[in-house]
């Protein structure tokens, strides 16, 4: 998956002008109800303005609040320049560069194209989990042998299991592999999970969300 099939496109985005007063920027951002904005000139990417983050060099300031409003240019508060995703970049990029931060900008060069929010992420980690339907989560191990996947598809053929998610876990130099497989409920569950065992995997866990 890649950036651009989960970014929100600039069209719906809410962003603001560099040359925009302080006092604006703030009100929109309370008006939104939102943490962070892109700061744009024109078309191009300058930088994100943080709500928390405006706040805290105001009370560094030292300047008394409508000086602080009025003499404060958003290019002196703006952060994350060039902190920025492509629309070709793999999503799991996301991860990394938005760290503890609301949202992250979509360029190409330096012109804006959208962002990534940090619910965006979220949802697609709860997608890849299978977290919105109902089913049986199984964690188990496997010795890191080459096949091991294969076998694992033809049993879940043999026994018509119907996959919800599957997650691989540990792809270092270690020699088990965690997995994380949900499969929806089913009667062929208990001699599914024994064929599993035999055929080299160690159940670790199993969760029916009844």
């Amino acid at each position: 998956m890649f950036v651009r099939s989960v970014m929100i496109p600039k069209e719906k985005c809410v962003t603001v002008q560099i040359d925009e007063p302080l006092e604006n920027v703030l009100e929109l951002l309370r008006q939104e109800d939102i943490d962070a904005l892109p700061v744009l000139d024109g078309d191009e990417y300058k930088g994100i303005i943080n709500q928390y983050l405006t706040y805290e060099a105001y009370f560094h300031s030292g300047k008394d609040r409508q000086s602080y409003l009025s003499e404060t240019n958003l290019n002196d508060i703006i952060i994350r320049k060039d902190i920025t995703l492509t629309i070709n970049d793999v999503f799991e990029k996301s991860f990394v560069e938005i760290s503890d931060f609301p949202i992250i900008a979509v360029t190409e060069g330096r012109q804006f194209l959208g962002i990534v929010t940090r619910p965006d992420i979220v949802n697609q980690v709860k997608s890849a989990f299978g977290m919105s339907r109902k089913g049986v989560r199984i964690t188990f191990t496997s010795v890191e042998t080459e096949g091991q996947i294969a076998r694992l598809g033809e049993l879940l053929h043999k026994y018509h299991e119907s996959v919800i998610s599957l997650i691989t876990f540990d792809e270092t130099d270690k020699l088990i592999r965690r997995i994380v497989l949900k499969i929806e409920q089913s009667d062929n569950q208990d001699q599914f999970l024994k064929q599993l065992e035999k055929s080299g995997f160690r159940v670790l866990h199993i969760h029916d969300e009844d």
